[in-house]
């Protein structure tokens, strides 16, 4: 299974009055990991938008199981899961760096369209992407 892990620090401004990560954020992260694992695969997102591949998140479902706050270290591991005809399924872990602490769980499944937003295929370089040495 394809995963990878990217440490990311919370920013002042993902945080709300109390300095407790915003729950909207946790969705920009697991965003940074699904483009990092493209990435880290020699596959850039951008390309693959010039080439009329988009990707639309189709579901998701996370569990916030402790806080993250402002300036903390967190590490970030995503999975995919299980790929289709033209679908992605992610998973994530959230953990804080300190001291290990998972603080969400997530997973998305992705389809992946055309510049019109019809379903279509996977392209090889995604579906057979090889892992990055």
């Amino acid at each position: 299974m394809d995963s990878c892990r990217i440490d990311i620090r919370v920013r002042y401004a993902e945080v709300d009055r109390m300095g407790v990560l915003h729950h909207s954020r946790y969705w920009v992260y697991f965003e940074m990991g699904r483009t990092e694992l493209l990435r880290r695969r020699n596959v850039v997102y951008a390309d693959l938008e010039r080439e009329g591949v988009f990707f639309v998140v189709a579901k998701c479902a996370a569990k916030f199981l402790a806080p993250a706050r402002y300036d903390e270290v967190l590490m970030l591991t995503t999975r995919v899961v299980r790929t289709g005809r033209a679908r992605i399924d992610h998973a994530y872990e959230l953990k804080r760096a300190g001291d290990g602490v998972l603080l969400a769980t997530a997973e998305t499944t992705l389809a992946c369209v055309d510049g019109d937003g019809r379903v279509r295929a996977l392209p090889p370089a995604v579906a057979d992407a090889p892992e990055n040495t």
